[in-house]
């Protein structure tokens, strides 16, 4: 990508608890969110997590069930609740340092 324009489509529907390629997935763990679309990859995929922890979480899901179980910690956070032990966000720190692009963006709405 480094020095050629690229434009980068993100479709935030049926969020699984787990990544798509497990073949145990469950049913999503909150509702559709929408199209987002940018020239910046890094910026789409904040703005995609950032509108995916707005959400509500889905009757009946696995992350549903886990934040009634009692050892539940609440991060305030969809994906770390549901998978405490990974860190979705070093993956975009690392991608702004690298030069992928920036994790500040400016939402518009169409």
């Amino acid at each position: 990508m480094d020095g050629r324009p690229a434009f980068h489509i993100s479709l935030v529907m049926d969020v699984s608890p787990y990544c798509d390629c497990h073949a145990e997935n469950d049913a999503p763990i909150i509702p559709d969110v929408g199209m987002f679309a940018s020239f910046d990859p890094v910026a789409l995929d904040q703005a995609c997590a950032d509108a995916c922890n707005k959400m509500p979480v889905m009757p009946g899901s696995l992350l549903d069930d886990e934040m009634h179980e009692e050892h539940f910690c609440e991060h305030h956070d969809h994906f770390t609740n549901t998978s405490p032990e990974t860190n979705w966000k070093s993956c975009l720190a690392h991608a702004e340092k690298i030069g992928l692009g920036s994790r500040a963006y400016e939402l518009v709405r169409v």
